[in-house]
């Protein structure tokens, strides 16, 4: 009997290292899409796993990532008598695949490594394929490591196909674009892949998350609210590597299949969605289309998106209102004219103000993104941004240290400039990394002083902002002095009615969040 062809896509580990109750409780959208691809146009069986997941995980707080759970981090991931290696060992033995597929990151190489390792080691015959933005980004230096047989750039629905076929043939991929593998000895880098030009024609991730993920029963609905509209960004902020994957085209579905794709997920019992877009509503008449059959099609549903402030209008507002948005995201990075252009933002701190301005008028929650740490900061842009942090008056906001992507321009920067040595290891350098230390004119540890005190900052805001939010909701306004008071949030109590902000005496000056 001939033993059926199988594939195993796998997102490592990351958040699970850092602590046992950390989870990234969704559907892994990448390899989601891989597996449709391969059940509609091979013979192959598929299971996707998602070795970042358990069924029951905790909100996560920045200070925690930039403290203990850094350190548990750094032990687990060299430890491979940890639990969460046995958990994919265990995985492995019992699906037996032929091929085992893994999403890469930088952060998330090592972790991605030890798959394989793990795998080669039960199997030496089992063949490894990396994909996603890291390998896209390291091209042919990824396949210098033995563990490793094939690698895939870029877009990776159609390239898997054919790779797999080839695969099964037993044939060599020479003819397969978008890849890179090795053949007597030599790396080769094959024709890049063309993009897909009908999005339409993807699978919806949560119809095939039914049939291949693995304990697909133990995922809360809301991993299924992730959607995308369009992929592809036309900006060129400098830090982010969303353009080496996607490129700067933007390629939309249409409206009715993104609609009919709400509709399918809404009838599982989902009411609020994430859409997942690089930038969502770059083209505006795209939105406003979007928006309107929304309202029309799907009008009990509630979203959240992720924009730029110079896109945001009252006429846009207005409409993703109707149409049920009730969370907005901005990049807002810096809160300094000067960095926000070194970072190829091509925004100012008036248009970022006047979008929040513009959001909060029309009731929508707000939450914003601050990056800091970048080459050109100083104490001085740091103290901009945390003085916009207030000004913005968002409901959450969302932290990141700047983090050089090897393979980028600023890395190659910052190596340059003396920031980078040469063991330099990108597993241990992500958004909330306490090693991250890339300014010029910032030593490492009076950064990590500063920095520690923003995250702590950061996390009190948001903790209260969300108790205030949940008492709001069910009518305890009363009794969030208390709970205050007996978590020792406020530490300085000026009240103003029944809402109490939160102060903190730093260097940065008095700050009222």
């Amino acid at each position: 009997m001939v033993m059926k062809n199988k594939i195993l896509l796998i997102e490592p580990p990351f958040y699970r290292l850092h602590k046992d109750t950390y989870s990234l409780d969704r559907i892994p959208f990448g390899l989601a899409y891989l597996a449709g691809s391969i059940l509609k146009n091979t013979a192959w069986d598929v299971k996707v796993y998602n070795a970042d997941f358990i069924p029951s995980n905790e909100r996560k707080k920045i200070s925690y990532f930039t403290g203990k759970g850094f350190n548990n981090y750094y032990a687990k991931l060299n430890d491979r008598k940890s639990e969460i290696w046995n958990e994919i060992k265990e995985v492995i033995k019992e699906y037996e695949p032929t091929v085992i597929g893994v999403s890469v990151k930088s952060p998330t190489f090592i972790s991605s490594l030890n798959v394989a390792k793990i795998a080669k080691e039960y199997n030496k015959d089992i063949k490894i394929i990396f994909g996603g933005p890291h390998p896209t980004m390291a091209k042919k230096d990824l396949l210098k490591n033995p563990l490793i047989d094939f690698s895939v750039l870029g877009e990776g629905e159609i390239t898997i196909v054919e790779l797999l076929k080839a695969i099964q043939d037993k044939k060599t991929p020479e003819n397969v674009n978008g890849i890179i593998f090795r053949q007597n000895g030599e790396i080769i880098i094959t024709q890049p892949r063309e993009y897909i030009k009908d999005l339409d024609s993807l699978p919806f991730p949560h119809k095939v998350a039914k049939k291949v993920l693995h304990n697909f029963d133990k995922y809360p609905l809301s991993s299924f609210k992730y959607i995308f509209s369009s992929r592809g960004c036309p900006y060129n902020c400098h830090f982010c590597a969303s353009k080496e994957v996607w490129t700067r085209a933007v390629r939309y579905r249409s409206v009715e299949n993104v609609v009919e794709e709400i509709k399918s997920v809404r009838s599982l019992g989902v009411k609020r969605f994430h859409f997942d877009d690089d930038i969502f509503g770059v083209s505006k008449k795209y939105l406003l289309n979007l928006c309107e059959k929304i309202t029309l099609k799907v009008p009990d549903i509630k979203w959240i998106c992720e924009t730029r402030a110079d896109l945001i209008d009252d006429e846009v507002a207005a409409a993703m209102k109707r149409a049920g948005c009730e969370t907005i995201q901005i990049g807002v990075e810096s809160g300094n004219d000067k960095m926000l252009s070194l970072m190829g933002k091509n925004l100012k701190v008036e248009e970022i103000l006047n979008a929040s301005k513009i959001i909060r008028k029309h009731k929508i929650e707000l939450r914003t993104f601050f990056l800091v740490g970048y080459p050109y900061e100083t104490e001085e842009t740091l103290k901009d941004t945390v003085n916009l942090m207030k000004k913005c008056k968002s409901d959450r906001i969302l932290y990141n240290i700047f983090t050089p992507y090897p393979y980028t321009a600023l890395y190659d920067f910052c190596k340059s400039k003396g920031l980078i040595n040469d063991d330099y290891d990108p597993t241990i350098y992500n958004h909330q990394s306490p090693l991250n230390s890339f300014s010029l004119y910032i030593p490492p540890e009076r950064f990590r002083v500063l920095s520690n005190r923003i995250e702590r900052m950061i996390d009190r805001r948001n903790f209260v902002k969300r108790i205030r939010m949940i008492m709001t909701i069910n009518g305890f306004s009363k009794l969030i002095q208390k709970l205050l008071i007996k978590t020792k949030i406020n530490k300085v109590g000026k009240k103003s009615g029944d809402i109490y902000t939160v102060d903190e005496k730093t260097e940065f000056g008095e700050l009222s969040i």
